[in-house]
């Protein structure tokens, strides 16, 4: 059974900067693009930014040029610094993986139970 577990969010003022962490564990043969979503209040989910299994980053233009979304293939593990935040930034952030569990299924998705960023202005 995979698991993804994320850390780190938090409130911070208008400006400041948050590092979000998300650490996969269980069955996992192969971990594949790990991606950022967030779902503010009242709005739909969307995405933030993905990173490849390579390191291949794409971002949302609105966080272009202040997030950065990291991986290490190591520990299986994602990370997004977040600096210049701004109260629009407020959501909650949630991780998301494709993992092959075994070397005869998959690719799923998976999903962390996500973590609260609030931005004040």
């Amino acid at each position: 059974q995979v698991q993804l577990v994320e850390s780190g969010g938090g409130l911070v003022q208008a400006g400041g900067s948050l590092r979000l962490s998300c650490a996969a564990s269980g069955s996992i043969f192969r971990l594949n693009a790990m991606a950022w979503y967030r779902q503010a209040p009242g709005k739909q989910r969307e995405w933030v930014a993905t990173i490849l299994s390579r390191g291949t980053p794409s971002y949302q233009d609105s966080v272009k040029g202040r997030f950065t979304i990291s991986r290490d293939n190591a520990k299986n593990t994602l990370s997004l610094q977040m600096n210049s935040l701004k109260p629009d930034d407020t959501a909650v952030y949630y991780c998301n993986a494709q993992i092959r569990p075994d070397y005869m299924s998959g690719p799923y998705d998976y999903w962390g139970q996500g973590t609260q960023v609030t931005v004040s202005s």
